[in-house]
């Protein structure tokens, strides 16, 4: 009677699993934007959820625009709405933020100013509503199964134990770009300028580095990055002007747990959240997800402040 309820079980829980691993690619790749900005230029970003509800609504206005082909136009999407993005989020840097000088309380404050802003405008232009981005493409793909019968294990395709070829993909994209963002990081000579610049702001502006042009180009980055999330889910969800909410306090509880600027630590914590909450809501409710994924943070806050990747300060 065991064997047959993990056999029922196992099905459910497959399926949940690639649920989830989609929502850790694109929390993944949210987060990693909001962590890359803090760790380089410690400002908190309170507006990066709008940086992702914006690639979305761009990636719905492209595709929109070129309908003729639901492929050309999410390749467009793909390019061209992280691009915009990067551009508002490097015209708040220049118009915000560098004139703050980038004072980690004051740019909390101006931040937030960035988020209704960008929220009220993009209602009054792009309207309420949600609207759907069509897929390049979205197979059916059936997932075999284990069950016990008289010969022993055999392989079989439970009903409704399937997922698409669209969703893979966002699990792959995810992949390359977060392979791409470390090489950036650890292998390129712009990375070695970036983390000089995280290491120490005042002697990498006395060797020459333009940390001004370094934290603009940062913050363009990080709101790229999270445009290019918004990008590859929004054929899966709704482009709307209030769903950058979740993936900002999603991001926030990844980073916190990862360890503050931690790029390593992220990664690990996007996927342990987006993977838990993905199975617990399939199999309870999403709100109970996030009730847990909340507890998660106090307690790593009580018992390791730092984060699970990150330093202490000395």
């Amino acid at each position: 009677d065991r064997p047959v309820k993990l056999m029922e079980f196992g099905p459910h829980l497959i399926l949940a699993m690639l649920e989830g691993l989609v929502q850790a690619s694109v929390l993944t790749l949210t987060a990693l934007g909001l962590s890359l900005v803090f760790g380089v230029m410690r400002v908190v970003n309170v507006a990066h959820g709008e940086f992702f509800m914006l690639g979305a609504v761009f990636a719905y206005a492209i595709t929109d625009w070129l309908a003729g082909n639901a492929a050309v136009g999410f390749l467009a999407a793909l390019i061209i709405a992280p691009l915009l993005v990067a551009a508002l989020a490097i015209f708040c840097d220049w118009m915000i933020l560098r004139r703050l000088e980038y004072d980690p309380e004051r740019t909390i404050v101006a931040t937030i100013g960035i988020l209704y802003v960008l929220q009220q405008v993009t209602l009054m232009t792009y309207g309420p509503d949600a609207h759907p981005v069509t897929p390049p493409f979205n197979q059916r793909l059936a997932i075999p199964w284990l069950e016990f019968t008289d010969n022993g294990l055999e392989f079989y395709f439970p009903w409704g134990l399937s997922t698409t070829s669209y969703k893979l993909f966002v699990i792959a994209a995810a992949c390359v770009a977060g392979l791409g963002i470390w090489v950036l990081m650890a292998r390129s000579k712009l990375g070695l300028i970036l983390r000089a610049t995280q290491l120490d702001r005042e002697t990498a502006q006395a060797f020459g580095i333009p940390v001004e042009r370094v934290y603009a180009f940062v913050f363009g980055l990080g709101a790229a990055i999270a445009a290019l999330g918004a990008v590859l889910v929004v054929p899966i969800q709704q482009a709307h002007y209030l769903m950058g909410g979740d993936p900002l306090l999603l991001s926030f509880i990844v980073v916190i747990i990862g360890g503050l600027g931690s790029l390593r630590g992220t990664v690990v914590a996007a996927i342990l959240i987006g993977m838990s909450n993905g199975v617990i809501s399939v199999f309870f409710t999403p709100t109970l997800a996030k009730i847990l994924a909340t507890l998660l943070v106090a307690f790593v806050l009580v018992y390791r402040p730092a984060g699970l990747f990150g330093t202490k300060a000395a």
